[in-house]
């Protein structure tokens, strides 16, 4: 079993280089990073939560600035978007953010995505929130054409560009791997289009009959990361009786010395059960 971390990084909590190089420094594996633009004043999308959207989802740092800065400090970690909103991001800059993200860190990106839940947000950005599922997966179908050909075209319902250079190309061949975030209504965006699963904090209980279904649905044993664990060591012992490969804990977004503190029972509780 492998640990990293997930959260939110804002302008009001640790640093993101002074986070990567903590991070790395404990022996935990990966970084992930959470997204958001903006938060429209006028939202009338619930938050999946429940009650009150947390105020770290106002304050979000750009993910591929704060992941380079951590990149830049560190030489193992794995260094991820954890969720990338695709549904609201242009796939031709994108690309060129992940790939030359992989090129800096040398080949250490993991590129989670999802469709997102915001409809007010995506709105904003020009996009469906109806028509969301499919041009998130066009706009992968895009990407994966951009960092794998050196004249690369693609024509679609919602992407459309004639044969066009994009460089930086990825370290990782064919592309850095892209987690798939979501529930079950994204089993066959996983079977086509990922190279694993990043499950949203589901239980045990529930996580097992899920991996299940989805690798029956892709015809693979697809590897599953659990986003946002809570440090609870009789559940984590849980989660190790399951064909889990990664668990991220999730790190509230605090200063730096209550960062670090976390981080050391984070890696104390890891050191369990490696």
């Amino acid at each position: 079993m492998k640990f990293g971390v997930s959260t939110f990084l804002t302008d009001q909590g640790i640093a993101p280089a002074a986070l990567g190089r903590a991070v790395e420094e404990r022996g935990l594996d990966s970084l992930l990073i959470a997204e958001h633009t903006h938060i429209p004043v006028d939202r009338r999308s619930p938050y999946p939560g429940g009650g009150e959207l947390p105020k770290i989802y106002y304050r979000t740092l750009d993910p591929f600035v704060a992941l380079s800065a951590a990149a830049a400090v560190t030489e193992r970690i794995l260094l991820g978007t954890g969720i990338a909103l695709v549904a609201q991001r242009d796939p031709l800059i994108t690309a060129k953010e992940v790939a030359s993200l992989d090129l800096v860190s040398n080949g250490r990106v993991v590129f989670g995505i999802g469709v997102g839940w915001n409809r007010e947000e995506m709105a904003n950005h020009g996009t469906d929130p109806r028509t969301r599922g499919r041009l998130v997966d066009e706009r992968l179908r895009a990407m994966r054409e951009l960092w794998t050909q050196e004249k690369a075209e693609f024509h679609g319902e919602f992407v459309d560009f004639d044969p066009v250079y994009s460089w930086p190309k990825p370290v990782q061949r064919p592309h850095p791997p892209v987690y798939v975030g979501g529930g079950e209504a994204a089993f066959d965006r996983v079977a086509a289009l990922g190279d694993a699963w990043l499950a949203n904090s589901l239980p045990p209980q529930e996580l097992g009959p899920k991996i299940d279904r989805l690798r029956s649905i892709a015809g693979r044993d697809v590897p599953v990361t659990v986003y946002a664990v809570a440090n609870e060591p009789e559940i984590i012992e849980q989660y190790t009786r399951l064909d889990v490969e990664r668990l991220l804990f999730y790190l509230p977004t605090l200063p730096e010395p209550e960062t670090l503190s976390h981080l050391d029972r984070f890696s104390d509780t890891a050191a369990r059960f490696r």
